[in-house]
């Protein structure tokens, strides 16, 4: 109903901007924005439907959320489940569309997760992060083909990036002694990361709209972080780290701090990029694993 009202709402709503002619693209949240943003340079103008700090997955869309939507050229979101509070909103939208994940390889997620068969977080890989710079580029050049070349050089430039941190992540973790190569957070969202680092993972629920902090899932990475003998265990910025917080002080394990994924920080926090959530998330991981 929130998206229907939202469509119904957005007749009477246009850009204020109107006085910036570049077109505008749409993105479903801030970290597909930032990427956005850095490939397509002063060409275009960028705008994401969630804001810092939004939760995406069960994200309620409303008439100010998406006051920009009528006049999007292209929208961009990520796919593989993740945005189904979007689908029916698309579709009432002359706008291009464009899954920026399309062409990944798909991992797979835990039983009961809503958002289907798919872990829809690939972006968490530096990796799988190369396709979704591709396609935001080939995007970008159809729509405004005169700047493609730019757009191209940008994403080599950024894709550039990326590497680095890959080489920074198996690098930092090189050190870690094999049985202490477990990633244990409270969303199942690291199951690309973990792969790029070949790191066992664990969680507590596997997207955030599941059931969170069950008895049961409690004593069952309880049980993992046991047996694994895991020296720290982590917990992202949007939801209540309490039950990893138990999991610590029922196994002796490290809380190992906070991570990010479906969100950047306000400009002044501590992840105002796309690049700066990886080389922090990267940075506290291999921090917990290897004290």
């Amino acid at each position: 109903m929130a998206v229907t009202a939202c469509a119904a709402a957005l007749a009477g709503c246009s850009t204020s901007n109107a006085a910036d002619e570049r077109p505008l693209v749409l993105t479903t949240f801030t970290v597909l924005a930032d990427m956005t943003r850095n490939i397509g340079g002063e060409h275009i103008r960028v705008e994401s439907i969630t804001k810092p700090g939004a939760e995406v997955h069960g994200y309620e869309p409303t008439p100010g959320d998406l006051r920009f939507a009528t006049d999007a050229a292209l929208i961009l979101d990520n796919g593989l489940g993740l945005e189904r509070w979007f689908e029916q909103f698309v579709t009432d939208l002359d706008a291009e569309h464009v899954v920026v994940s399309e062409g990944v390889e798909p991992l797979p997620i835990g039983e009961g997760a809503v958002t289907g068969p798919y872990n829809p977080h690939a972006w968490m890989s530096p990796l799988a992060a190369r396709v979704y710079v591709d396609n935001i580029a080939a995007a970008l050049s159809d729509l405004a083909p005169e700047h493609s070349d730019d757009f191209t050089s940008s994403a080599e430039a950024y894709k550039a990036e990326l590497d680095g941190l890959y080489t920074e992540l198996v690098t930092a973790l090189d050190g870690v002694p094999e049985s202490r190569r477990a990633l244990v957070t409270c969303e199942g969202a690291f199951s690309y990361l973990a792969r790029d680092a070949g790191l066992q993972e664990a969680y507590l629920w596997p997207v955030n709209s599941d059931q969170q902090g069950t008895p049961q899932q409690i004593a069952r990475t309880v049980d993992f972080v046991r047996t694994n003998e895991v020296p720290a265990v982590f917990c992202e910025s949007t939801v209540s780290d309490k039950a990893q917080r138990q999991v610590a002080a029922d196994t002796g394990a490290e809380f190992g701090g906070v991570l990010y994924v479906d969100s950047l920080s306000e400009p002044d926090g501590p992840v105002p990029t796309y690049l700066d959530l990886l080389r922090h998330d990267i940075e506290v991981i291999t921090t917990g694993l290897s004290s």
